[in-house]
């Protein structure tokens, strides 16, 4: 009786682990490209924004006008870090079907 080949047993087991890998979200490729995508879409927008706001300081020709600038800057950018943030703890707890709400529990 021959001993099974090493390279069909590794093949097996192979497809064992990504079928396993694919459950866990944060180990699953397609998770991480989602979540890379969102990340580099974000900052690419953000920095578009930093040079239109910098493009408009440039301009200003009173310290009254450079505040508002920077005030509507910084609120704007709180607002925006706070959304992305959301959309990725969501990303991040909504990936698969994974998520629990409060309600599913069993008590």
């Amino acid at each position: 009786m021959a001993a099974p080949k090493p390279k069909a047993k590794k093949a097996a087991e192979t497809n064992v682990m990504a079928d396993g890998m694919n459950k866990f979200p944060l180990v699953n490729p397609q998770v991480w490209q989602e979540i890379l995508s969102e990340s580099a879409a974000f900052m690419t927008e953000r920095l578009q924004k930093d040079l239109e706001t910098q493009q408009a300081m440039l301009t200003c020709k009173s310290p009254v006008e450079l505040i508002k600038i920077q005030s509507e800057f910084v609120q704007e950018a709180l607002t925006d870090y706070t959304e992305e943030a959301t959309r990725m703890y969501k990303l991040l707890t909504n990936t698969n079907g994974t998520a629990r709400d409060y309600d599913d529990v069993p008590l």
